[in-house]
């Protein structure tokens, strides 16, 4: 990554509008594009204005918007050896030609009757590219898959619950905790063909270490949310598989939240980082979890290092280093007819999917994150194929403190605390960039795009687009040998449905009880969907 120049930020060198669906921003000046889900643009960045050189239409199912839990998302393309690869939410891979926008090849991965989606950006790695389903909320069964580059030939598919067989359990598989050692855990630890339906599906992010050629990805939530109908561990659900990129064999695998009680997941992103720990060096994966701890692990094992809470938390009391088990707090977990109240973190975490960034500058990890807390009712669920399969009444809340619901701070990995924060009126959505010139980026849910000092957090400059940021800042050296920095507005998600769907504030459990948690969102900003490029000066 380039050095960016610690002066002010020159000017907008491009904006872009993508079908803002009439958000009808001043600040939203370019070029209009057509609206369609999911669409893939090239633009040249080479030219004045970045013109656009082609797009691509993927035409997904309509009948896929339907099944997507939470709102219509995309969480980005990847390029590798002159071919952007993309997933639709109607369950396919695509990969196209970089040069020319055609379609190379198409691999269909899921089936939306059973409530399946894609919304995971790929990975490519070495000559393979990883994806994972979408649809815990529908109660699908979880899997991960690698495809062939070239081809879009499934190499191999592993499912996160069932037989080991079937999750690709066999002899590499060394995890460092007695729990996760047994045969056919991902069966035993659910009633009875509970596994079937059991989610645990792979819609976040993936991380691969060349020198170990291993993938590790976050396994998410069991299904239904009503964790009183799933007694058991529920295993492969809420954490994380290293796998062997060339086979998917699994090396091991580790569970932040066993018996997932309040939607946790485990699909935060995996910074793979070399440290010194406690005078060894060690390679480690960091990872902040949305149950509100940032874990240290080992990433050739399993082992956890550290797991130091950086957000409020009611509903466990710390991780048992010996077991390396999540220690619940016995007074906040839910009961089926029982409403628990002030539960910390709520469902989204005090992280959800948002990635941070490692400086390895400042050795510091930046990190977007939540303020929010939760009540939680567990109610009688059946499954239905393609049906919403949560069983729970939430309505989240503002957090402790002054009634800020985000917060974007500076994480000390070696010694385990935070160096700084900045409080937010919003849940922290966007993604952080840190850069070598020690100026970190992010955006906010009312359209502030804002650059901090990496080692400070004072704030350097900042910039309203037209619509509230979701989106994951990007940087460049351009063609002109100036640095460039980008994001792309526009509110959606979970978090930003309120907005992006038109929901009635009154119901404080639409968006599975965000609503509650974002009742004035409406009143500072609006749909959107616009890039804005800038220059460091």
């Amino acid at each position: 990554m380039p050095g960016a120049n610690t002066g002010p930020i020159e000017k907008v060198k491009a904006t872009l509008r993508l079908g803002e669906q009439g958000a009808g921003s001043s600040a939203a000046r370019g070029r209009p594009l057509r609206t369609a889900c999911c669409t893939l643009y090239a633009l040249d960045l080479s030219q004045s204005g970045a013109p656009l050189k082609w797009t691509f239409d993927p035409a997904p199912e309509p009948a896929s918007q339907g099944v997507a839990c939470c709102d219509v998302v995309n969480r980005g393309a990847a390029y590798a050896n002159g071919k952007v690869f993309f997933n639709t939410l109607d369950g396919d891979t695509v990969a196209v030609d970089a040069e020319t926008g055609k379609q190379v090849w198409r691999t269909k991965l899921g089936d939306i009757r059973l409530g399946e989606t894609i919304t995971m950006a790929p990975l490519p790695a070495k000559d393979k590219v990883i994806v994972g389903n979408s649809g815990g909320e529908m109660g699908v069964r979880g899997w991960a898959a690698a495809l062939d580059q070239a081809t879009g030939r499934v190499v191999w598919k592993a499912t996160n619950t069932g037989p080991d067989k079937d999750v690709l359990i066999g002899s590499e598989f060394k995890p460092f905790y007695a729990q996760y050692k047994g045969k056919d855990l991902g069966v035993s630890t659910w009633p009875a063909d509970m596994w079937r339906q059991g989610g645990g599906s792979v819609w976040g992010w993936v991380s691969y270490d060349p020198d170990l050629n291993l993938v590790y990805y976050g396994v998410s939530n069991p299904g239904p949310w009503n964790s009183s109908l799933r007694p058991g561990d529920n295993l492969w659900t809420a954490g994380i598989f290293a796998r062997d990129l060339d086979t998917g064999a699994a090396r091991w695998f580790y569970q932040w939240s066993p018996h997932d009680v309040s939607d946790y997941d485990g699909v935060n992103e995996n910074v793979l980082v070399d440290l010194m720990w406690k005078g060894q060096p060690r390679k480690a994966l960091v990872h902040p979890d949305r149950n509100g701890y940032m874990y240290v692990l080992d990433r050739t094992n399993g082992e956890v290092l550290s797991a130091a809470p950086y957000a409020p938390i009611t509903s466990t009391k710390g991780v048992d280093l010996a077991s390396g088990r999540l220690i619940y707090n016995e007074d906040k977990r839910p009961e089926q007819g029982k409403t628990i109240t002030d539960i910390c973190p709520a469902a989204p975490g005090a992280k959800d999917w948002q990635p941070s960034s490692f400086s390895h500058k400042s050795g510091l990890l930046y990190v977007p994150h939540n303020n929010l807390c939760m009540d939680l009712t567990e109610v009688e669920v059946g499954y239905i194929a393609g049906t919403p399969y949560v069983g729970t009444d939430v309505k989240m809340k503002a957090g402790p403190g002054d009634g800020h619901r985000g917060e974007f701070m500076a994480w000390d990995i070696g010694h385990s605390r935070k160096i700084w924060s900045i409080n937010e009126r919003f849940p922290v959505w966007s993604g952080a960039l840190a850069t070598a010139g020690d100026v970190v980026f992010y955006g906010t849910m009312e359209g502030w795009f804002k650059a901090v000092d990496a080692s400070t957090g004072k704030l350097l400059w900042r910039f309203k687009t037209s619509s509230g940021i979701i989106g994951q800042p990007t940087t460049w050296k351009g063609s002109d040998g100036k640095q460039y920095v980008a994001i792309l507005s526009g509110v959606g998600g979970w978090s930003g449905a309120i907005v992006a769907g038109d929901l009635d504030k009154r119901d404080g459990t639409a968006a599975l009880g965000f609503v509650n948690a974002m009742k004035d969102l409406p009143d500072v900003t609006t749909k959107g969907g616009t890039l804005y490029v800038f220059t460091l000066g």
